[in-house]
């Protein structure tokens, strides 16, 4: 063979691995619609949770019918195996709901004694759902109302609850719009201190909005909500530029407080497999966890309750976590008597611009009597229409039909 016939083979055989490698961003069409089916999905279920909030709730009871109506969802979609082999799909992020100055990450777990919901209580639901690894996650903040039928009340002793929430929204929706190809992250956290300065509330410190990728609820391009302080040189992120066809989290938190937030003293029970790591380990029951780990959640968040045999789960995940087999995601507190709000989107960067896809509109009872300034009031107007325009085209087109 000749040198020139082997090198036309060489070509071939690139050619052949690189069209056969699988396109597992937004500019490939098929993936584009699992993002937005696990959209509808994560929508659907936060608008049944929303519904299921009333006095007397459990967090453990709307925690375990969130989680069901995305796996029972997901099952309807995606049923033929590819190459042999069934799409993975489910919970993402396991259902959180996190009541008054909780800020996130409270799932707890069938073992624990459940305490009922109350009237006037703040809940930040918290989710995620994913369709062959692609992740579409969303928040969402309402008030427990007096009784199901009833219009909700805010209580008197809740502080600028108005402010917060609607400073949170306002400040998910600015995000968004702000993630674009050729933007910085450190446009995102400007644009959100700009809105919070606006409402006189703050954002929560340790919040982040993350990229997302394939199995990747958290991938290495971040924003923060807040610009930390010159010695916080832990919450220094380093500067990176949207582009298109990639994914974020657009999570937004804000508090009456100072926004700087504790773990809460309650277990743990979400936690999430570090892919890095590995450790013999010791005990029988640290070994079942990470066997059910690594063979049920390899790469996404998950909690305990979602094991068989929860006993052995909460024996065996602390050698898991000591040795860094696993990651905790704590619950996350603020002050006592402060008011915190939570909303959170997923947002497409398509050619087009970026597309928010999950993400309920804020319930009609927040309102603040304060006012963004003129750049982010314009902002929302923009985004305000586009959404007037995306509706009546779907009313149009349904109607059509």
């Amino acid at each position: 063979m000749s040198d020139d016939e082997s090198s036309v083979d060489s070509v071939s055989s690139e050619e052949v691995e690189k069209e056969e490698e699988e396109i597992t961003d937004l500019s490939n069409s098929d993936v584009c619609t699992k993002y937005q089916e696990a959209a509808r999905i994560a929508n659907l279920a936060i608008t049944g949770l929303v519904s299921q909030i009333k006095p007397g709730a459990t967090a453990l009871s709307l925690c375990t019918f969130g989680e069901a109506v995305i796996t029972s969802q997901v099952a309807k979609l995606y049923n033929k195996k590819v190459d042999g082999k069934s799409i993975e799909k489910g919970v993402a992020f396991p259902v959180s709901i996190s009541v008054n100055e909780c800020v996130c990450n409270n799932s707890p777990l069938s073992s624990e004694e459940q305490l009922g919901l109350n009237a006037g209580d703040i809940i930040k639901i918290d989710l995620g759902c994913h369709i062959d690894g692609y992740i579409s996650v969303a928040a969402h903040t309402v008030i427990v109302p007096p009784s199901t039928d009833a219009p909700v009340e805010i209580p008197t002793s809740v502080e600028n609850i108005g402010d917060v929430a609607v400073a949170a929204y306002n400040a998910m929706l600015v995000a968004s719009a702000a993630i674009k190809a050729g933007a910085k992250n450190s446009d995102v956290t400007a644009a959100v201190e700009k809105v919070a300065a606006a409402y006189g509330v703050n954002p929560i410190a340790h919040v982040r909005m993350h990229q997302m990728k394939r199995f990747v609820i958290d991938g290495v391009k971040e924003v923060a909500l807040r610009t930390p302080a010159p010695e916080d040189e832990e919450e220094k992120l380093a500067e990176c530029t949207f582009e298109t066809n990639e994914v974020y989290a657009v999570d937004v938190a804000m508090s009456s407080g100072d926004g700087k937030v504790k773990e809460a003293d309650q277990r743990v029970t979400i936690y999430k497999r570090n892919v890095e790591s590995n450790y013999r380990l010791k005990m029988k029951a640290s070994r079942y966890v990470l066997n059910e780990v690594n063979a049920k959640f390899p790469t996404l968040p998950f909690t305990l309750r979602m094991f068989d045999d929860e006993r052995q789960a909460k024996m065996g995940i602390t050698e898991c976590v000591n040795h860094g087999l696993v990651v905790p995601y704590p619950s996350l507190v603020e002050k006592s008597g402060s008011t915190v709000a939570h909303f959170k989107c997923t947002v497409l960067v398509l050619p087009s611009g970026p597309s928010r896809v999950t993400g309920l509109g804020i319930p009609e009872y927040f309102k603040s009597e304060k006012s963004p300034d003129d750049d982010t009031a314009k902002i929302l107007e923009e985004i305000r229409i586009k959404a007037e325009k995306k509706a009546a085209k779907k009313k149009k087109k349904k109607n059509k039909k």
